[in-house]
C-alpha cells in the first residue's frame, strides 16, 4: 500500500474515533486496531496523537468547506443563499452520524497551553468567516465593509450556537430558530 494511502487510512480512522468518542477518549491503540497497521507505521506518519489530530481537524474542514460551499451556492442568489448555511446544518444534523462541532468538541478536551491544535482551530473558524461574508458579499445589496463584517460575524455566531444547542437538545429547533433570527439580521 501507498504511503499516502497508509496515511489517509490513518487519518479517516482517527477522524471517526476523534469525532465519535472524542480525543481524549480515543488512544493511539486504538487508532492502530481499528487501521490494520503497526504502531511502527502510525509514527513514521505521525510523530504524535496531536498530529493526528491537527490531521483529522483539517480533513474534516476540507469536506465540510467543499460541502458547505456547493450546498450554499447551489440555492438562488440573494438571501437564500446566505440562510442556506443553515439548510445545510439542518441536513448535517439529521445524519445519523451528527455529534456536533469537530473544533468545538476538541477544543474543549485540548489543554489550554495546546496553541498547535487551538491554531487550527481558529483557523478554520475563520475560513467559516470568510466563507460567510462572501456569501453576504455576492447576495445582498451593497453594504460598507464594517457592517458586512458585522453580519458576518453575528450569522456565524447563530450557526455555530446552533450547532451546539441541537446537538445539546437532539432537535433541529435551535436550527431553525437562528435561521428565523438570521432571516430578520440580514433585512
Amino acid at each position: 500500500m501507498k504511503h499516502s494511502e497508509i496515511r489517509g487510512r490513518i487519518i479517516e480512522t482517527a477522524s471517526e474515533l476523534f469525532y465519535q468518542n472524542g480525543y481524549n477518549s480515543t488512544g493511539i491503540n486504538e487508532i492502530i486496531a481499528k487501521s490494520g497497521i503497526a504502531k511502527a507505521t502510525l509514527y513514521s506518519h505521525f510523530k504524535s496523537k496531536e498530529d493526528i489530530c491537527v490531521a483529522y481537524l483539517q480533513h474534516k474542514n476540507a469536506i465540510f468547506i467543499k460541502d458547505i460551499e456547493a450546498y450554499t451556492t447551489s440555492k438562488p442568489k440573494g438571501k437564500d443563499q446566505v440562510l442556506a448555511l443553515f439548510d445545510f446544518l439542518n441536513e448535517f444534523f439529521q445524519d445519523k452520524e451528527f455529534n456536533g462541532c469537530w473544533c468545538v468538541k476538541t477544543v474543549a478536551e485540548i489543554p489550554r497551553e495546546n496553541e498547535k491544535v487551538r491554531k487550527e482551530i481558529q483557523s478554520q473558524k475563520r475560513d467559516l468567516i470568510q466563507l460567510i461574508d462572501h456569501l453576504i458579499e455576492a447576495n445582498l445589496d451593497p453594504i460598507n465593509e464594517q457592517k458586512r463584517c458585522s453580519l458576518s460575524k453575528k450569522t456565524y455566531l447563530l450557526y455555530e450556537g446552533a450547532i451546539g444547542e441541537s446537538h445539546l437538545h437532539q432537535a433541529d429547533w435551535p436550527i431553525q430558530e437562528a435561521k428565523d433570527i438570521c432571516s430578520q439580521i440580514l433585512n
